[in-house]
């Protein structure tokens, strides 16, 4: 299609890189990305996408805005505070950069509607806060075969590790059942450096860039594991689990369930 005056100019810095170039650009700019949450993680990911010119942007979340949020959640203002985050998300993104089509979904995923909303994207990125959104996201992701960028954070710690399905280890395979309930606090109640979130979510990014680009090597198979209050990355080896209960050799998860349930975080109605 080629690229416009303006695109040219306003990715001039992505463009001359190696590996990149007008045609590197112009897979960016095809691009479908679906980044679920809008919270610490999902803000600079979504920041950096969108300044890298990916063309379509999809941002799930079902909360409004609000002031403590800001500590961290960066793509947020104060004075969208009790506006929905999607909408906020989009607010910004295309004050960023008009080019990027953003689809807010002002809802909460579930087991019902998840293959539906992530059918049309490219590439998935799970910046959710909660365990059961965590592996209701992945087992989606498994079993439509679509690439899943995760990350999580807790209070000084975040990791991040990228999940080709049929390829390399899912989130299962690191933990195979949610966590009793209680057992894990929230950021909430453990609270969370902002920073912490930044470095992730920018991974995260970056996991997504070099996705649709082809280049680099993804951490498939490999968590990253970042702590802030030594500035320290390593990396763990995640080797594929034959006995994974959704992506091993005989999976037991063959259908989505919703996991607020099965973790007793939500009362039945």
């Amino acid at each position: 299609m080629g690229l416009r005056e303006d695109q040219i100019e306003r990715y001039s810095r992505q463009i001359i890189l190696p590996n990149i170039g007008g045609k590197g650009q112009e897979k960016l700019l095809n691009g479908k990305v679906l980044i679920i949450g809008a919270g610490g993680l999902g803000s600079p990911c979504a920041l950096y996408l969108a300044s890298a010119g990916v063309g379509r942007i999809g941002i799930v979340d079902s909360d409004a805005v609000e002031i403590n949020n800001l500590q961290r959640q960066i793509i947020h203002s104060t004075a969208n505070v009790n506006k929905p985050k999607a909408e906020s998300a989009k607010e910004r993104i295309n004050a960023i950069n008009p080019d990027v089509e953003v689809i807010p979904y002002k809802l909460r995923i579930t087991s019902k509607n998840i293959l539906d909303v992530i059918k049309d994207y490219d590439i998935i990125v799970d910046g959710s806060d909660n365990f059961p959104t965590r592996y209701l996201v992945n087992d989606a992701c498994v079993l439509s075969k679509k690439p899943l960028s995760h990350g999580g954070i807790f209070r000084y710690d975040g990791q991040a590790m990228t999940i080709m399905p049929g390829q390399s280890a899912c989130y299962r395979c690191l933990f195979p059942e949610p966590p009793p309930p209680g057992l894990a606090p929230s950021c909430q109640e453990a609270g969370i450096l902002g920073a912490v979130a930044g470095v992730i979510g920018t991974i995260q990014a970056n996991e997504v860039l070099k996705y649709i680009l082809n280049m680099g090597n993804l951490l498939a198979g490999k968590l990253l594991v970042f702590n802030a209050l030594d500035s320290s990355f390593r990396q763990v080896k995640v080797p594929r689990d034959p006995k994974c209960p959704v992506c091993g050799e005989k999976p037991t998860v063959t259908k989505l369930i919703d996991y607020e349930e099965f973790c007793q975080l939500r009362k039945k109605e």
